[in-house]
């Protein structure tokens, strides 16, 4: 049976909730969900205009009830009035969730919420009109309006999740530019939409342009950053008769291209399309109240009936005249009494504290469900280039020959380079300036993709060439012909990075890396921080497949990447954390976010994704157990000991058994900060004594 890719509800497949995309069927459980895929946007106003109304009203009746409770004229009226907006439109989406339901044959939250806010509702009205009937009643609508608010709360939050993912994805068709280069039969250039850009078409691509379409290169020669594709910071060489993709950049040379695939087919697209079908295609939270609400539900049903039936039945056999009020009250107590007030405060409060505890550690949950999957995280996979590593080059040697000195080379290349976009070259001049190195100017500029780049200084020719010292990258520097010195740069591993590793592995978790660079630079990197399951040379969609291949083998999988070649696995793995240092694109795919790039954060969210979850449990726990042990006195088990007359204090502990299991909800979690702390320090203690060392 397929599943709601929403709420994760089963769906039967002759549902007429349904939708085509790319060719693959989505079904959903209501119609709540559907527009939640469809129209995120849309859905979120409606919810936030829902919320608006629902808060406004239910923090007044909280007020009339508990702290102006004999002081307000009409009070029981004036509290129906201000809940009816509440329960029938801020809470219209519970019973169409709870329709479909019961129309699939199956049992969740919308549907226990519905049953008990309608019920103490349906009660309190009938209270409210009729106070003589049962006396010593109280009314309810505090409970009722006050979970709708509180749980609609927490859809609201979800719903803005499916928004983030568009919102990234479409940054990525923002990259292309709006105008190409066409190069016309007769060899001139005109500028032409790039959505009108044809396959077969040929465009022309400067230097520092974005490839605005997929290609082949027929004329021409540079340097091509891919990053966006593999996250790779060193540029690839490209020439005639190699092809190059949409959203890359072209740095030093011109270029003619034959355009192969455009629209939908290009890879910025396909890109886009991946995101948005990662982040859609599986649930954002695992529900647990609905895990439980599939058993408790028909229990609390049965119970109730089974009451009212034999209540109705018993004292009818004896010729009572209040048979059948004594019946509904029993159904209604039960009801009432299992309503999930704690259910829904279980998970709000204490993600909240776990949200303000990883805030003051670094850490920013972008998507609190994330917290779930991240404490059941079986393997962790890393990015490399920008997060195993920094993201860019840096100089880690400068080697003089002769009697030149380290600032006369240093100065020389800055001058050449500071005309180039190259990463190295950037690397040299941020050498320079930090250095404080007075930079003469350079004339003549001329790049050879590839190969480097020469220039005039001083009235001397000088050359930057890409080089290799020791099987390092390096750029030497040479003055009419004259080597003089030489760069050795390389991407510095991150000091947390074997660490983190190896705290990781401590825990239990498998490792992995996943990277476009090549493959003897990854299985290097991979040696020096102790990962040793390496997936090197690949691109975002094999990413993503290699994620869901582990997945399958039965993982939770956390990704940890930074750049927009790692969107998709983002999304796809069940967390991601985004490095916050890396592109916007990247963060916003991202579940969580590492604010100090700080690896030591992936053990410390995971911890706290542990204590968190546990938390809920316990919560749930408390709030289910205070509420089943009153299911049996309101059904009648105390009626033999103190007579029928336990039916006029039964309200009083419907509310008790509320209060009861909210308090104890509310303060368990706050003990929540304590054991994170603890746990976090034990963390930081095994770290210091680690001998691993970068």
């Amino acid at each position: 049976m397929p599943t709601d890719p929403v709420c994760g509800m089963f769906v039967p497949e002759d549902s007429d909730l349904f939708l085509e995309v790319d060719g693959q069927r989505y079904y959903f459980c209501s119609k709540t969900c559907l527009l939640k895929y469809s129209s995120p946007e849309k859905e979120s106003r409606k919810l936030k205009n829902r919320l608006i109304v629902a808060w406004s009203l239910a923090i007044p009746i909280i007020i009339i009830t508990y702290v102006l409770p004999n002081t307000v004229v009409f009070r029981d009226y004036l509290l129906l009035g201000l809940a009816l907006p509440v329960q029938f439109y801020s809470g219209y989406g519970f019973y169409e969730g709870a329709y479909h339901s019961l129309k699939s044959k199956s049992a969740n939250m919308d549907l226990l919420v519905s049953l008990g806010t309608l019920t103490a509702f349906a009660f309190s009205v009938f209270v409210t009109f009729f106070p003589k009937v049962i006396p010593s009643s109280s009314v309810y609508f505090d409970a009722s309006s006050f979970i709708i608010t509180l749980i609609l709360t927490g859809n609201f939050i979800e719903n803005l999740t499916k928004i983030k993912a568009n919102k990234a994805a479409s940054k990525l068709i923002e990259i292309i530019p709006t105008t190409s280069h066409i190069i016309q039969e007769n060899g001139e250039v005109t500028d032409k939409k790039t959505s009108e850009v044809k396959v077969s078409d040929n465009i022309l691509v400067k230097p520092g342009e974005i490839i605005p379409a997929d290609g082949k290169i027929y004329e021409g020669k540079s340097e091509i950053d891919e990053s966006m594709l593999t996250g790779e910071q060193e540029p690839v060489v490209k020439a005639s008769g190699n092809e190059v993709s949409s959203g890359t950049k072209n740095l030093n040379g011109i270029l003619k291209i034959n355009v192969t695939r455009t629209g939908r087919d290009s890879t910025v697209s396909q890109i886009y399309e991946l995101i948005q079908r990662a982040s859609s295609g599986r649930a954002k939270i695992q529900r647990v109240a609905d895990v439980f609400s599939s058993v408790f539900v028909p229990v609390v049903l049965a119970a109730g009936i089974a009451s009212l039936l034999f209540w109705w039945l018993y004292l009818s056999s004896m010729g009572n005249p209040i048979s059948i009020e004594i019946a509904i009250l029993a159904f209604v107590s039960v009801v009432v009494i299992a309503c999930p007030c704690a259910i829904g405060l279980a998970g709000p409060i204490t993600l909240l504290i776990a949200s303000n505890i990883s805030y003051e550690n670094g850490i920013i949950i972008k998507n609190s469900s994330a917290l779930d999957r991240l404490s059941k995280v079986t393997r962790a996979v890393f990015d490399k280039t920008g997060t195993i590593t920094e993201s860019d080059p840096t100089v880690n040697e400068l080697l003089v020959i002769g009697s030149n000195s380290k600032e006369t080379v240093l100065a020389l290349a800055a001058s050449v380079e500071s005309f180039s976009n190259h990463p190295v070259a950037k690397a040299i001049v941020k050498m320079a300036t930090e250095n404080k190195v007075k930079v003469p100017e350079a004339t003549d500029i001329k790049e050879n993709p590839g190969t480097g780049i020469s220039g005039s200084v001083d009235g001397k020719s000088v050359q930057i060439s890409r080089s290799k010292h020791n099987g390092v990258s390096a750029v030497s520097v040479s003055v009419e012909g004259e080597h003089i010195g030489s760069f050795v740069l390389s991407y510095k591993i991150r000091e947390s990075a074997a660490i983190a590793i190896n705290e990781l592995k401590a825990m239990g978790v498998k490792v992995s890396m996943i990277t476009g660079d090549s493959t003897e630079e990854a299985k290097r990197v991979g040696g020096i921080v102790g990962i040793d399951d390496i997936h090197a040379e690949v691109l975002p969609d094999q990413k993503s497949e290699i994620i869901k291949q582990f997945q399958m083998d039965g993982d939770y999988v956390m990704f940890t990447g930074d750049g927009i070649n790692d969107s998709v696995a983002l999304e796809t793995a069940d967390v991601g954390l985004a490095m916050g240092s890396g592109t916007d694109i990247a963060r916003d795919s991202g579940d969580i976010i590492l604010l100090n790039n700080d690896l030591e954060n992936v053990v410390n969210a995971k911890i706290i994704g542990e204590r968190t979850i546990r938390k809920i449990k316990q919560n749930i726990g408390w709030a289910f157990g205070y509420n089943t042990i009153l299911i049996p006195i309101a059904a009648g088990i105390l009626v033999p000991v103190f007579g029928f007359s336990v039916y006029s204090i039964l309200p009083m502990l419907a509310a008790l058994a509320m209060g009861m299991s909210s308090t104890s909800v509310v303060t368990n979690s706050l003990l929540l900060r304590g054991k994170v702390t603890r746990s976090l320090k034990r963390s930081s203690e095994i770290i210091a004594r680690s001998t691993v060392t970068v």
